[in-house]
């Protein structure tokens, strides 16, 4: 099923939508420009399956996997797997998971963290956001503590179903329940600065181009 905010979305970038929810006077939506795609050419738009995780070494092998083959399971069709693991040692999305996440129709990944199987995200087109790789997994080390709820990373709270959007210049948060204005004013926005865009192009002054259309 499309979603329509997030396929209108999705035809904005990450500059305009950031300067529209400034002018509304929200704060703290920007992702750490520390996390990285593997596709920058690609633009990322969706609702966030939110995952909070924790570490714990005592953990066996059997309770990990079986954990986070749970995690896999409950993973929504048409949204971005989004993970605050509280952990910058091992990798928190590889080949086989993604493999299964894409199957299930997972838009693709943004992990507060690192992943690895690089190679095989690449090959397969599974579009992952992440800090850096390491072929460390998270087998009796990492477990998931709850889904559906908030999660911090960097500054920006992330809500479940809230939109992000992410591009080559990097990644915000749109909230759930302004997501629609938010996109109205965006694609607004992206028509003016068409205009500004032709003016200057035809030799107006950047200072007359932006008083006449209130944008630059």
């Amino acid at each position: 099923m499309v979603d329509p905010i997030a396929d209108r979305l999705a035809q904005c970038y990450t500059g305009v939508v950031h300067d529209v929810m400034r002018g509304m006077g929200l704060r703290d939506f920007t992702f750490p420009p520390e996390l990285r795609p593997l596709f920058p050419e690609r633009r990322f738009a969706g609702p966030a399956f939110t995952i909070d995780g924790r570490v714990d070494p005592r953990a066996d092998a059997h309770e990990t996997l079986l954990a986070w083959t749970g995690l896999l399971s409950k993973a929504r069709a048409g949204h971005i797997w989004v993970s605050q693991p509280n952990d910058r040692v091992v990798a928190h999305m590889g080949e086989l998971s993604a493999e299964t996440l894409k199957n299930k129709g997972v838009l693709g990944c943004v992990a507060d963290g690192f992943v690895r199987d690089v190679d095989f995200l690449i090959d397969m087109g599974f579009q992952t956001w992440s800090r850096g790789f390491t072929p460390r997994d998270i087998v009796g080390y990492w477990l998931p503590r709850a889904i559906d709820v908030d999660i911090r990373i960097g500054e920006v709270i992330v809500a479940p179903g809230d939109y992000l959007l992410g591009d080559r210049d990097g990644l915000v948060r749109v909230p759930k329940a302004i997501a629609e204005e938010v996109v109205t004013q965006s694609e607004a926005a992206i028509g003016t600065e068409n205009k500004v865009r032709t003016a200057i192009l035809a030799g107006v002054d950047p200072q007359e181009a932006y008083r006449r259309f209130g944008k630059f």
